[in-house]
Order: structure tokens, then sequence, then C-alpha cells
């Protein structure tokens, strides 16, 4: 290959990559109907789950070698994913202006939503095979899960040398090969690797005496409506909660909207109840603040399962030592990991509800109670509601609350050791290797039957000849003693009873 073809060459790479992270973006996340601000949008995806994919599957399919792929540089890539239309911010415009830049956001509590017109869609459909009819009942959850082979895309594949430039400002140069391949595996077994390789790294981090409760927790199934509900009452609640909605997005306050984005959780009749209280757009902000506050501090009074449920007991305890030890990096990622395994309806409301503490316990917010600083009322106030178990301390649990709450934008992200194991495993998986051969841990080592055996008797004869030397250096027993005692020994284990007193002739 002359040196002019290179400049050809680089871009369909870099376009190959481009094209196979599109298409595992769009058939692998979750993408579902979805509230933000008590407003329902369609076919939403969320910006963590988003970087959490991507960089699961760069560092699955390894396109860099071993160059180091940190959130940060993915963060970046899906900003250029918005950039050429892949996908659009939703949520984010307010009566036809921009709320915000379009500026992607690593968070789960930005939404974004696939577009139809980025000039990759050509490149991207002639990659993916007919699409598989879905079933009927999938529950409105329109995750495509179809299996993704791209290894053919043709030269007639738009170059683009942006791309090529991103990649280098990323520090990331793609493997020289001539084909890159993906393959997908079904979804049940990614989430069983995911679970697995969860526990596996927390037992690494902190110790966890039983783990029945961790392997058999089951995701929480929201209860069916009741078909016999009033029409009525339905659509004024709908409408009680769309006011609220409008009144929040009104004010542009980040207080309000993170309070009305919490009231998701709140039964319909708080909802009611506020929205009929409401003061008039004219009146004090600070009164409607202490009503909003006011009603989440009542529901969350109420005597209930903790968000952090209790089946996570063990891993609270590890967490709470870690911080007493000073430990915080390793409590952190802790803690990562705990919420990964929480079910998706606790996990968006302890979101919600630190999101709203942390905005509330600010210093320049209203003061909520007279004399005390905001950060100590959102813990005393809602501590039992995120944790609550007799037999873990006030004082680890106060301490647990407030980690949650000052470190609330970045433990709900899904850590990088994490990511790397995951990947490991599933790459092993694909390439037809044994999954139990090689854990990634060193807990134990796979023995053979034989190895075993030996193993037990050498250390059953050293654990006999330390018991014939105790026994014989013993100055505490009379001669009389010790030859009886010599004698049964030797009568049970005549040939330890031999090799002991012959390397101890030898030694004289």
């Amino acid at each position: 290959m002359t040196h002019s073809e290179l400049p050809a060459v680089k871009p369909f790479r870099a376009t190959h990559i481009w094209c196979n992270i599109i298409i595992a973006l769009q058939s692998e996340v979750e993408v579902k109907r979805r509230r933000h601000n008590l407003k329902h949008h369609n076919d939403c995806f969320l910006g963590s789950d988003a970087v959490d994919l991507v960089l699961s599957h760069l560092l699955q399919n390894n396109y860099f070698g071993e160059a180091e792929i940190s959130r940060s540089k993915v963060v970046r890539l899906c900003q250029a994913l918005m950039d050429n239309k892949v996908f659009e911010g939703v949520g984010k415009k307010l009566f036809g202006k921009d709320k915000k830049e379009s500026t992607f956001e690593d968070s789960s509590c930005s939404l974004y939503r696939f577009t139809t017109t980025h000039r990759w869609v050509d490149a991207v459909n002639e990659c993916q095979p007919p699409r598989v009819p879905r079933s009927p009942g999938f529950n409105g959850l329109h995750r495509r899960q179809e299996s993704v082979h791209c290894s053919t895309c043709t030269d007639t594949n738009p170059a683009d040398n942006s791309l090529e430039e991103l990649l280098s400002n990323l520090s990331l140069k793609p493997v020289i090969s001539s084909c890159i391949e993906t393959s997908q595996l079904p979804r049940t077994v990614v989430n069983e690797i995911w679970q697995e390789q969860t526990i596996l790294r927390l037992l690494q981090l902190i110790e966890l005496p039983i783990l029945d409760s961790l392997l058999d927790r089951k995701e929480h199934q929201p209860k069916p409506q009741n078909s016999s509900t009033n029409t009525d009452v339905i659509t004024s609640n709908f409408l009680d909660r769309e006011i609220l909605k409008a009144f929040g997005d009104s004010q542009e306050d980040d207080w309000l909207s993170v309070a009305v984005d919490l009231l998701e959780f709140l039964p319909d009749l708080s909802v009611v109840e506020i929205s009929r209280n409401l003061p008039e757009p004219s009146c004090d902000v600070d009164q409607c603040k202490m009503l909003l506050f006011d009603a989440i501090v009542k529901y969350y009074s109420q005597t209930k399962e903790p968000l952090l449920t209790n089946d996570f007991f063990d891993i609270h305890t590890g967490v709470a030592e870690l911080l007493v030890n000073g430990k915080s990096e390793p409590a952190l990622e802790a803690t990562q990991l705990c919420l990964k395994l929480l079910d998706s309806k606790n996990r968006e409301e302890l979101r919600r509800l630190l999101r709203f503490m942390a905005v509330a316990a600010q210093p320049a917010s209203i003061a909520l109670q007279k004399g005390v600083e905001n950060r100590i009322v959102m813990k005393r106030t809602f501590g039992k509601a995120i944790i609550s178990n007799k037999n873990l301390p006030k004082g680890k649990a106060d301490l647990l609350v407030l980690f949650l709450l000052d470190h609330q934008k970045d433990v709900f992200k899904v850590p990088g050791s994490l990511h790397k194991l995951v990947s490991e495993k599933l790459m092993l998986i694909q390439c037809g290797g044994d999954p139990d051969l090689n854990t990634g841990h060193t807990y134990c080592e796979r023995l053979t039957h034989a190895t075993c055996e030996r193993n037990m008797r050498k250390t059953t004869r050293d654990e006999l000849l330390l018991l014939l030397k105790t026994i014989d250096e013993n100055p505490k027993l009379s001669a009389k003693e010790k030859k009886k005692v010599l004698a049964q020994f030797n009568k049970s284990h005549p040939a330890i009873f031999i090799q002991y007193f012959f390397n101890a002739l030898r030694k004289l």
C-alpha cells in the first residue's frame, strides 16, 4: 500500500467503528416512555445509560487495542453523535425556546431520542439485517433486540476526516485489522454477567457473608392499574400534575424543578392537594417551596421500606466501615455497585430524592428550619427513607446518607472496573471460552481431583508430624504419660511415627 492510499483507509476504519457504535447504541440502550418534570416523553433513553453502553461496547470489541478508554472520552464521543444528529435532547425546549445549550450530559436525569435524519443513517442501515417483527404485548418498551452483525460495510460509506481527527484528539487510534466484527449475546446472558461481575467486584471491596438476598432478588414489577378506576378522577389528577409541571417550568428555578420532578412518586391525593393550594404566581416563591417541601416530607416520613432495601444490609455495613476508615474511593465504587443491583424503580426514585436533597441543602437555598443548616435538615428529614435498619448504628447510617448526598452526581455511574470485568467476560464467551474456567478473580484456584487428593494427603501428614512433635517436646508431660500417648500414636499412624523418629535420629 502506498503512502497516497493511507488517507482513504484511515477514515474508512473510523467510519466502520462509528457505524458499529451507532448500531450498538440503537439496538441495546433502553428506549421507553419516560416522565420528566411530570411530562411524558416517548421513545427516550438516559444519557448515563448511553455512556455506559458505548463504553462497554468499546471495551468489549477492543477497537483501540490497549488504549485507555475513560468515561470522559466516551462523553465526548456521545457529544459527537449528538452533533451529527444521531440523537437529540428531549424536553429541553420551553415555549419554543431552548432552555439550555445542546450539550450532552452524562446524567440519569437527561433524556435523549434517536433521529432518522443523521447523515450516517444509510451506512448504518446497510450494516443492519432485516428487523425482526416485535411480538405483541411488549409492555411499551421499544428496545430493539435483534442481532446485529456489521462486517461488510463497503467503501461507499461516507468518509469523514473529522472522525479520524476526533479519535486522534482522544488518543484513540484504531487497531490495524482487515475487518472489525461485532456480535450480540442474548440480553438474559448479558444481564446475568452484569449481576455476577457486580457481586464479584463487591466481594473484592467489602465482606459479604451471605449472598442469597442478592442472588434471589427480582426486578420490581409495577402493579397493574385497576380498570374500574373512575376516568374523571384520573383526568383530574393528570391535570393537577400538569399544572404543577407548568408552574415549575415557568419559574426557571432549580429548587422548584427538582421538587416538582420528585412529585411523580407521591400519591395522587398529595399532588391534588398541592395543586389546589398553590398560591397565585405573583405571590412569594418561598411560600410555594415550603408547600412542596411539607408535602414531600409528609410522604417520606411514613413508615415503609427504605429505598436502599435491607437486602443490601451487608453492603451498607461494608460501605459505612470504609467511610469510617477514611477510604472514600472504594466506598464510592462499592456504592455504585450497590445501586447497580437496585431495581429500576427504587433507583430512579432515589436519584430524584438525592437530587432534590442536594439542591435544597445548598446554603443559598431557602432556610427550611431556623438555626439549622439545610444539609443537616436533609439528613434528619430523609435519612430513614433512604436507609433504615435497627442493626445499623445511627452514626453509620447518618454518615452513609451524607456521603450519598455529597456524591449524588457520581453514585449512579457505573465504575470503569466493572465495565472492564464485564467486557472481558463477554469477550471470553463470544470467543467460545469456558466462562467458569477463568473468573478473573483469585479467591480460589480450580484443581484436578488428583491434585486435590495429593494436597489432602500432604496436609494431613504435615499436621500429624506437627502433633507428634508437640507431644514429644511437651515438658509438662511425665515420662510415663508421654510413653503412653506415643504408643497410642504409633498404633494409629505407624508410618508417621517411624518417619518422625528416623528424622530425629538423623539429626543427632
